[in-house]
């Protein structure tokens, strides 16, 4: 299985954005990959609060840690980019770490099957 970081939106609906974000790890699977998503671990109740700006900091730095052992950072992009994710892609591209996005739905299914 190759490692992948995995970037969703996170921010803002969390919870449409969890869901969305597990179906992702979902697909990652299906595609025998080994995804790790920083967002959906560290902003669990009593772990970081991301909130909190120091904390979203800390979870941030985590994130990029756990990068520099995978073979690629996914960007799924059918909610857009976040300031988090823009974050994510350019510290891949500063590693050398392959950038790949994608999306789960055609547009005009985004929003029934979330």
């Amino acid at each position: 299985m190759r490692r992948v970081v995995v970037e969703t939106p996170y921010a803002g609906d969390v919870e449409k954005n969890t869901h969305y974000a597990r179906l992702c790890l979902h697909d990652c699977l299906l595609r025998n990959e080994a995804p790790f998503a920083s967002h959906l671990l560290y902003t669990q109740e009593s772990i970081l609060d991301d909130g909190i700006p120091e904390q979203r900091k800390l979870g941030i730095l985590a994130g990029f840690v756990w990068g520099s052992v995978a073979e690629a950072t996914v960007v799924y992009t059918d909610y857009g980019i976040s300031s988090g994710m823009k974050k994510s892609i350019k510290r891949a591209e500063t590693d050398g770490r392959s950038v790949e996005y994608r999306q789960l739905f055609k547009k005009d299914e985004s929003q029934s099957r979330v």
